[in-house]
């Protein structure tokens, strides 16, 4: 019964599921299945994270609700539809990760600030909107589980926005100019994998951390002044 006792990392992967991701959805379900391959290889750092796989537009599909992966079966697939709402996205995640931490302390085991990594191909469809859910998620007076974002832009995502979702400037990065965006996806996944595994590991020894991996072909977000 060691793992009642034990400490785990809520992870949620909030993926851009607008219609411009139409060309390059096939590259982010393949990520997707090879990261669960991988946490399925490294069964001690899998058993100390807990993941989850929203998908956004103008609404959001819960694909993956917050899992043992472990005990998962093959992921779905992400799809498209109209609209990159923001705002949807953070709403979901304001009710869906409390619920998420009281559910795993009621199971007995202590629980490490929430990740979230967050992809975007785009700009908010709802500016204005968006602001007021993403600030109660993140204010940790208002949210004592509030989430840790890793926001990453491909396409056409504004380092300025991408900054302004990530909760700390070094958790924000942006495709180099250039890059063709299913291999940004494919490198996106790629880091997501080793961060999940990395941290899963640390968890495991008495330094506990957040890895965060900046995918390859990508730079730090910068805005201008």
């Amino acid at each position: 019964m060691s793992e009642t006792s034990g400490r785990v990392l809520p992870v949620y992967l909030v993926a851009d599921e607008s219609r411009s991701m139409s060309p390059v959805v096939d590259e982010l379900n393949a990520g997707l299945t090879s990261l669960h391959d991988a946490l399925l290889r490294e069964p001690m750092a899998a058993a100390k994270v807990r993941f989850s796989v929203l998908g956004f537009s103008n609404d959001v599909i819960v694909h993956v609700a917050l899992a043992d992966l472990r005990a998962e079966g093959p992921l779905p697939r992400l799809s498209v539809r109209d609209g990159t709402s923001y705002g949807a996205a953070f709403s979901v995640l304001l009710d869906r990760i409390p619920a998420d931490v009281r559910a795993l302390k009621r199971e007995g085991f202590s629980v490490h600030r929430p990740a979230v990594f967050f992809l975007s191909d785009g700009q908010p469809t709802d500016p204005g909107q968006w602001e007021e859910p993403y600030r109660t998620l993140v204010d940790r007076e208002r949210t004592p589980t509030a989430p840790n974002i890793i926001a990453c832009g491909i396409g056409d995502a504004r380092a300025a926005t991408i900054l302004r979702v990530a909760t700390r400037p070094e958790f924000a990065f942006v495709a180099t100019p250039g890059v063709e965006v299913g291999l940004a996806i494919a490198e996106f996944c790629a880091a997501l994998t080793k961060s999940v595994i990395k941290s899963g590991q640390a968890l495991g020894g008495a330094d506990a951390e957040l890895v965060v991996e900046r995918p390859d072909n990508f730079r730090m977000a910068l805005d201008v002044v």
